[in-house]
């Protein structure tokens, strides 16, 4: 196979991959920075006990992990013009990726949330905390020590389905490679080396999931690594 492999093909294309795996990179940073925000929300809906907020939090997740990215994609993409809404494809895919990461996020922060005992939260009661005392001071902290592993693993997830975004003409890694593949009519070239790439980001970000599962002395539980 390696016999008739362009090796000189690709040095040619390395500035276009570059580009891509930069363009990859910010992408999957703006996105999974706007599923975290999606996430919160979504969070501290699904917690209340009026189910005029959970209820639909709870049908949003559940829509959400039921159907495919790439069917919320397409669903953004086409349905949005329909209602007047004309947006840019870049925008188009970071919407997506957020919306839908978002959804895996509330659940892995609510699950953070839940796993703190119910005898501390009952002694800050006793002690006269608020509600929002209790989660600055007590609840939150322990959280985040638990959820950061897993939401680690879910940036990985949402880096790999970044490449979805190249069905609607976003210029990222997918795409370099798919333009290396058509121009050149080298398929393996342009795919092999867009899949090393997208392994370098790989580990890199398993190796801080499991860096910061050592250091914060937890194991990097409930991802979807």
């Amino acid at each position: 196979m390696l016999e008739n492999f362009s090796f000189r093909t690709i040095i040619e294309y390395l500035p276009l991959l570059g580009e891509g795996f930069v363009a990859t990179l910010w992408l999957s940073i703006v996105s999974f920075a706007g599923a975290l925000a999606v996430g919160i929300i979504l969070c501290a809906m699904n917690l209340q006990h009026s189910q005029v907020l959970k209820l639909p939090a709870k049908m949003y997740i559940d829509a959400i992990r039921a159907t495919p990215l790439l069917a919320q994609l397409y669903f953004l993409y086409f349905g949005l013009p329909r209602l007047g809404m004309v947006l840019p494809e870049l925008f188009v895919g970071i919407l997506a990726l957020s919306l839908n990461s978002g959804a895996y996020i509330a659940e892995i922060i609510r699950a953070g949330i839940l796993s703190i005992s119910r005898g501390q939260v009952e002694a800050g009661v006793a002690s006269g905390m608020t509600y929002a005392q209790r989660m600055r001071l007590v609840i939150l902290p322990q959280a985040i020590r638990v959820t950061i592993p897993p939401l680690l693993g879910q940036a990985i997830v949402l880096v790999k389905d970044s490449a979805l975004l190249s069905l609607i003409s976003v210029s990222e890694l997918t795409r370099a490679g798919q333009l290396l593949a058509s121009d050149r009519f080298m398929p393996a070239e342009g795919f092999i080396t867009t899949a090393a790439c997208y392994l370098l980001l790989y580990y890199g970000l398993k190796s801080l999931a499991v860096l910061s599962a050592r250091w914060l002395g937890v194991r990097p539980i409930g991802s979807r690594i």
